[in-house]
């Protein structure tokens, strides 16, 4: 067999792939497919003597979470965008690669993975390890707002500056983008996570009732804002109580959601000015014309693009599909690589 021939016939059984690797939940996008999976990153293990085992992953796993007995644990390996535990999380990549596949094995494949802006080089190694470990040939990394702006449709190989601010479950990414690099950045380890925390915060001060972080990611999707809505509305919440220990409902309103959500938007806010603060004068120009691009899950909170707006002065709008940004932005680079290979870490 001919040598060209051998590599068409290896290049046949290779599957190429890009991973969004998010604190909340991972998407695998496949060359020529498009994206396959969407889970929740989290991990149901059996605690044993000798060693864990993996009982379930993703969105089986997920809805294990608050409702395991003692010797089954619901986590998330996945901390504040960062690995917090290697070997689940080797795991957690393995079968998600497994399940985008449809094969047991990889062959020839290559893999991008997205990962938060300033990451050390350490946390680098973790992910290109996990990744390496499930059997790929090549891994390479790409800065979240990087794929995120080339998901969001910006121009990030030209010389204008394109601003792009997106909220994850674990990080936020605030960056302005200029000539393929990131001439200014903030990356905030608040995010979807911190919002949800605040949110079970609140209704244990305001109404003495506990409720999950389910119920409180529920509350947030449904009634969370930053900028009062034109109807407010309210929502029955379901916890524990905490004087009697009984099961108990309340209601409770967007505006006192709005209020409990209050100080970690602002941190946003924060970063978002700073991030504006350090850059260029000419890019400011760039970015006073084209305004600023919302995307990851917390750009979907009711009146967060009209308080930024607000708040900079500046025009600024939602991604088009703002939970599918950085996953569309690393399978678009993983189509072409060798043109966007400078993008990558």
């Amino acid at each position: 067999m001919s040598a060209p021939l051998i590599a068409s016939v290896l290049q046949s059984f290779s599957t190429d792939l890009a991973i969004d690797l998010g604190t909340a939940n991972t998407l695998v996008h496949v060359k020529g497919r498009g994206v396959v999976a969407n889970e929740p990153s989290v991990v149901a293990i059996q605690k044993g003597n000798n060693r864990n085992k993996v009982l379930a992953v993703g969105r089986e796993a997920k809805e294990m979470l608050g409702k395991t007995p003692g010797h089954i644990v619901a986590i998330r390996p996945m901390r504040d965008g960062v690995i917090a535990d290697f070997t689940i999380t080797e795991a957690m990549i393995k079968t998600f690669i497994m399940k985008a596949n449809r094969r047991r094995q990889l062959v020839r494949s290559r893999l991008i993975i997205s990962v938060p802006a300033k990451i050390t080089s350490i946390e680098q190694k973790a992910v290109r390890e996990a990744a390496m470990a499930s059997g790929v040939r090549e891994v390479h990394l790409i800065e979240q707002p990087m794929a995120a702006a080339v998901g969001s449709g910006l121009p990030v190989k030209d010389p204008r500056g394109s601003m792009i601010v997106d909220i994850g479950g674990g990080t936020t990414d605030v960056a302005v983008i200029s000539l393929g690099g990131l001439v200014a950045s903030q990356t905030l380890r608040m995010a979807g996570d911190k919002l949800d925390e605040a949110i079970v915060n609140y209704s244990r001060q305001r109404h003495n009732i506990l409720i999950g972080e389910r119920t409180a990611e529920l509350i947030k999707m449904k009634i969370g804002s930053a900028y009062p809505l034109a109807e407010e509305v309210e929502i029955a919440v379901k916890g524990r109580d905490l004087l009697t220990g009984v099961p108990r409902s309340v209601t409770v309103t967007s505006i006192e959601i709005r209020e409990a959500l209050k100080d970690n938007v602002k941190q946003v806010v924060t970063a978002v000015k700073a991030t504006l603060e350090q850059t260029p004068p000419e890019l400011s120009a760039d970015i006073i014309d084209r305004g600023i691009v919302l995307c990851g899950g917390g750009a979907m909170i009711k009146g967060l693009d009209q308080l930024l707006s607000e708040e900079c002065g500046l025009p600024v709008a939602v991604a088009h599909n703002p939970l599918h940004a950085v996953v569309d932005g690393v399978g678009f680079i993983l189509d072409d690589i060798d043109q966007y290979r400078g993008l990558l870490l």
